[in-house]
């Protein structure tokens, strides 16, 4: 049974449990209707209390119904039924009251929470709006700057600033179900509040909304979601109650069947996935307490600092003191950084610093659970580490490195214990950056890999299980990119225009631009190992670039020029005079290329390297690929990453084959290399 009905006294108590989270499902909103009718029925009932079983209140849809056309009895039918009924409703909320549970909660006549519950409409980060009355009864309750900060942002808010602004009535500080029933026999003999359906909204002046709209315009990053939930808000507080409800359904139906929800639909659920893959379930993770870090460069001091947040003790190891002070100074830098921005007190920045163990002797590592080398990108330079490290630390002590490129077999090559042996693959800044590509050796053991899991989950990254190749599973599709953004370059494009491009597809910056940013020598020494090991990278316009000097904006020039000073890019005639000769060597015809083609002679390579990731299993799922490509280089999640939006090229029912026919194409223009059979593949 999804509901029961039990009596105290005068008061009912109508008990939901549909595990795990109480969402809502049809049957869920039909039992919700049943339960109206029969306290309407019964004479004796004066109030009702809305509880739910397990460890939460209604926190959302059912997912099972997502992408499918919705089913009679509607959420917003139900909800008005709770609001018009004669006896009070109170919602009792623990755990989460989140979207149409936050809706079904708004519709009661109160809200009492526990202190640690937390209430949100976070629809807009699935691509869609409250769709059940949020945007109408909220500002209605909160009023109309507070309802557009929550819906517009998704962020829940907690129970005791729900009770500040009005959301909450009550904190129950004892046991719940006990002081809702007391709550509701209070509310029985008081008058009736006047439903929110009812009440009157103060709407802001225009130049409110201008503000708002230009705000979201610029954080929303293409969202559209965000900007359609202000337009509800904005007709709910100018629209009487009825009028402004016909407005959000629609709105919320149009969404909900659009391409950027499905997308974030997408996101969400493999995000939801990944700290817990289904190939490590049943394998328990070793017990980590204590993590140590070899290096305290930007990226070691980005690892030690995100250590620090998840709760671990932090040793950090340095070559020398000069080199260690340095490391110790970049982390008090993050950490002050924390400060500065309000998310740590002084005092506990202070007792964070004063924790973290520092030496230049490899034996400090002994006490650690796992250690994480985070030194310079060099094979000879790693292995030395590990030599030392495995001497230092103890025999179950897991080791990892922070390697982009290398392969980690070679790295651990006469480690003893390779089954402790793991990658763990941050990225730069990792206190901020949420990826993290958990690569395992032929031996490492499956304890040691859910230890990997293990540690993302405590320091809130997205994991995802990468096999062993040049690149892993992100910078090898990123150097697919950086060939395709170059050959586009030799066939006449410009620099400006490539990354114009992909910023209008929704990257932070085009691929020039983030060159620029990081440097050009970092791309110019993989080059240079891949060629030593007979590889034939491709960049020909690159590597006279770095010939010149020109290393990015550290050097006041790269794929641009810039100012003293300035991060502002300027054309280059030095990089334009390099594009004509690198083109004029390898005999191509030039011509001039619209977004559009741009956008599919970089994207649709990457997915055929991605295709090709799959089947060699150096990524187990096309939705890992996705991951990396959001959280570790900024593909927008409106489009669900490079493998979901392939999809959505061409006819949708033909899988990949659209893809491989418009790579067939680019190849013949010498735009691309042959689509690989992968593709055909890939559903």
């Amino acid at each position: 049974m999804l509901f029961s009905l039990a009596r105290q006294g005068d008061i009912a108590v109508v008990t939901l449990d549909n595990p795990p989270v109480n969402a809502i499902s049809r049957a869920v909103r039909q039992g919700l209707l049943d339960m109206v009718e029969a306290v309407e029925r019964d004479e004796g009932v004066r109030a009702v209390v809305l509880a739910c079983a397990g460890r939460t209140f209604i926190a959302g849809a059912d997912v099972k119904e997502f992408g499918k056309p919705p089913e009679a009895p509607h959420l917003p039918d139900v909800i008005k039924a709770i609001e018009t009924c004669s006896k009070p409703w109170v919602a009792t909320i623990h755990g989460a009251a989140l979207g149409g549970g936050l809706e079904v909660a708004l519709g009661c006549t109160a809200r009492v929470a526990t202190a640690s519950a937390s209430l949100g409409l976070p629809e807009v980060t699935l691509g869609v709006i409250p769709g059940a009355g949020g945007t109408t009864r909220l500002p209605r309750l909160v009023g109309v700057e507070r309802a557009v900060d929550m819906i517009t942002s998704g962020k829940p808010v907690k129970a005791p600033a729900g009770k500040a602004m009005g959301l909450v009535d009550e904190i129950i500080e004892g046991e719940l179900l006990e002081g809702a029933i007391a709550f509701a026999r209070k509310l029985a003999t008081a008058p009736r509040a006047v439903p929110l359906s009812a009440r009157a909204v103060v709407a802001p002046p225009e130049a409110f909304w201008t503000e708002k709209r230009a705000a979201l315009a610029k954080s929303a990053k293409g969202e559209v979601a965000p900007l359609k939930a202000l337009e509800c808000i904005k007709a709910a507080s100018e629209m009487p109650f009825d009028e402004a409800s016909k407005v959000e359904r629609e709105a919320f139906l149009a969404l909900r069947a659009s391409p950027e929800a499905a997308a974030l639909r997408h996101v969400t659920f493999a995000e939801r996935a990944a700290p817990r893959p289904p190939e490590m379930n049943g394998i328990e993770p070793r017990a980590l307490k204590a993590l140590g870090v070899i290096g305290g460069g930007t990226m070691g001091a980005g690892i030690a600092a995100a250590a620090l947040d998840a709760g671990l003790s932090v040793t950090l190891v340095e070559r020398d003191a000069e080199a260690l002070a340095r490391g110790l100074a970049n982390l008090k830098g993050i950490v002050d950084g924390a400060v500065k921005r309000g998310k740590l007190s002084a005092e506990a920045a202070e007792a964070r610093m004063a924790g973290v163990a520092a030496s230049t002797d490899y034996a400090a590592l002994g006490h650690v659970d796992l250690v994480i080398e985070a030194v310079f990108e060099d094979l000879s330079v790693k292995r030395a580490v590990f030599e030392q490290a495995a001497r230092a630390c103890r025999a179950d002590a897991i080791l990892a490195t922070n390697t982009s490129y290398l392969d980690p077999e070679a790295i651990f090559e006469g480690v003893p214990g390779a089954e402790r042996c793991l990658g763990l693959h941050f990225f730069s800044p990792a206190q901020v950056m949420k990826l993290l590509e958990i690569v395992p050796c032929k031996a490492t053991a499956a304890d040691v890999l859910a230890t990997g899991f293990a540690l993302a989950r405590a320091m809130n990254k997205i994991p995802v299980r990468a096999g062993i190749c040049d690149g892993f599973i992100g910078n090898r599709i990123l150097k697919t990119t950086r060939a395709q953004a170059e050959r586009l370059l030799l066939a006449g494009a410009t620099p400006a225009e490539v990354d114009a491009a992909m910023r209008a597809f929704g990257l932070p910056m085009g691929p020039f631009e983030a060159q620029d940013l990081g440097g050009l020598d970092i791309a110019a020494f993989q080059r240079k190992a891949a060629r030593e090991r007979g590889e034939t990278p491709f960049a020909p316009v690159a590597d006279r670039l770095v010939a010149l000097g020109r290393l990015g904006q550290k050097t006041r020039g790269g794929w641009y020029d810039y100012d003293e000073g300035s991060r502002t890019p300027k054309a280059s005639p030095a990089v334009l005079e390099a594009i004509h000769l690198a083109s004029k060597e390898a005999g191509i015809t030039t011509g001039a290329f619209t977004p559009e083609q741009i956008q599919d002679a970089i994207l649709l390579p990457m997915v055929n390297e991605g295709a090709k990731i799959l089947a060699e299993g150096i990524a187990l799922r096309a939705a890992d690929i996705d991951l990396v490509k959001i959280h570790g280089y900024g593909f927008p999640r409106t489009k669900g990453g490079p493998m979901h939006w392939a999809k959505t090229v061409g006819d949708a029912a033909r899988g990949f084959a659209p893809v491989h026919e418009a790579l067939t194409a680019l190849a013949a223009r010498g735009l691309a290399a042959a689509p690989d059979e992968a593709l055909l593949a890939l559903r």
